[in-house]
């Protein structure tokens, strides 16, 4: 903090200017992580679609994606016998509903995280705001000219007080 309005000590600056780039890392690093939820959560959505149109289709055709924005059309031999990694790549086999409803928990989950995450995000987003605002001050302060003391001036006496 400032503590002089006349002076500006340079290392307190340094010192901000330190935390405020602490906390954009920390930003940099959550934002990541608020992208990361959101695309485990639209992934979700698109496994449910499919699953979804699985089990609605009378020939089990799926569209296969093998990479580099390439498919291929693949029937799915047992269409209500789903494998799902739950985690550590641990593998459960799931019936198609099953799968569905785990996803979706997934997705609840995952959404009370991004909630978090963004929560803990405008904090440190403030707290950089803050910061920013102390340094912008200090700075104010250092380019500021100097203030020269006034010296007060004695009252002016009364004709009445010179008297006695």
């Amino acid at each position: 903090m400032v503590s002089r309005v006349d002076h500006v000590d340079p290392r307190e600056i340094q010192s901000l200017q330190l935390y405020l780039n602490e906390y954009r890392q920390q930003a940099e690093i959550f934002s990541q992580q608020l992208a990361l939820l959101e695309d485990g959560r639209m992934e979700a959505h698109a496994a449910i679609e499919t699953l979804e149109a699985l089990s609605g289709s009378p020939d089990n055709i799926v569209l296969l994606q093998i990479g580099g924005g390439v498919s291929v059309r693949a029937h799915v031999p047992e269409p209500d016998r789903i494998l799902v990694n739950i985690g550590s790549e641990v593998i459960v086999e799931k019936p198609n509903a099953g799968a569905q409803d785990y996803l979706r928990d997934r997705i609840t989950e995952m959404e009370a995280s991004g909630k978090k995450v963004a929560e803990t995000l405008d904090r440190i987003r403030g707290q950089m705001n803050e910061i920013a605002r102390r340094i912008d001050l200090a700075y104010q302060q250092a380019q500021a000219p100097p203030m020269t003391p006034v010296m007060p001036t004695p009252p002016k006496k009364h004709r009445n007080e010179e008297e006695d």
